[in-house]
């Protein structure tokens, strides 16, 4: 079966021409590497380019295209299957489930809230999916800086900066995939033995507070809830 690359990216006609030349090379790069597309499902921007481009090729286009989009003749007809959904929310769950890795061209706000969904999940290990940003131009600079500093201030642990990858060429993309393809997220959370007098097993939050637990059962198998990552 036919591997899937699910792309986001912009819908917008308005840029430079060079981030429609990069979207035109990666659906190119795509099919020449066995895979499939499944996108957004649009014709219009980097959208429509990708697509256009797997199509030339001859490889398959999978689009997931919200109703109110498609009534406004927004969709790619060419599409070997495109799927109709009621809100972005199914689109977004449709993608995810199909796709066997996700690249994040440059982009607007539609475009970080998938993949930063994906990167949610991927924390949690509940994708197992690669994940990796064209960094064309250095477009992503400025986030993975941001990153840094959420991984500084210790709004997250260090083994999420290896959830994703950055690829400044088209080439350097697949490369990337595979070289994450293994990449295991560590667990969120973690458990420790109660410092206090209940005995009972506890799960530490991040405020540290160990409060009265009371006689939950008989034994000392009952767990606290509070958590910590």
């Amino acid at each position: 079966m036919t591997k899937q690359l699910c792309v986001y990216c912009s819908s917008s006609d308005r840029l430079d021409a060079k981030y429609y030349a990069a979207a035109t090379e990666l659906g190119h790069e795509l099919v020449a590497r066995g895979w499939g597309l499944v996108y957004g499902g649009g014709k219009t921007g980097l959208m429509g380019a990708v697509a256009r481009a797997v199509k030339e090729k001859g490889g398959k286009v999978v689009g997931v295209i919200p109703e109110f989009m498609k009534v406004r003749e927004l969709a790619f007809p060419e599409a070997d299957e495109l799927i109709s959904v009621v809100t972005m929310r199914e689109r977004k769950l449709l993608m995810e489930a199909r796709a066997d890795a996700f690249v994040t061209l440059p982009g607007g706000w539609g475009t970080l809230e998938e993949i930063m969904e994906i990167l949610t999940l991927r924390q949690l290990d509940i994708v197992k999916k690669p994940c990796v940003f064209l960094n064309q131009d250095r477009f992503y600079d400025d986030l993975v800086k941001l990153f840094e500093r959420m991984l500084a201030e210790k709004f997250f642990k260090p083994s999420n900066m290896e959830l994703y990858r950055t690829a400044a060429t088209v080439p350097e993309v697949f490369a990337q995939i595979e070289a994450s393809a293994r990449v295991q997220a560590e667990p969120k959370w973690f458990e420790t033995r109660c410092a206090g007098e209940c005995g009972i097993r506890v799960a530490h939050g991040t405020h540290g507070t160990h409060g009265n637990h009371g006689k939950l059962k008989e034994n000392a198998e009952n767990l606290c809830t509070e958590t910590r990552f």
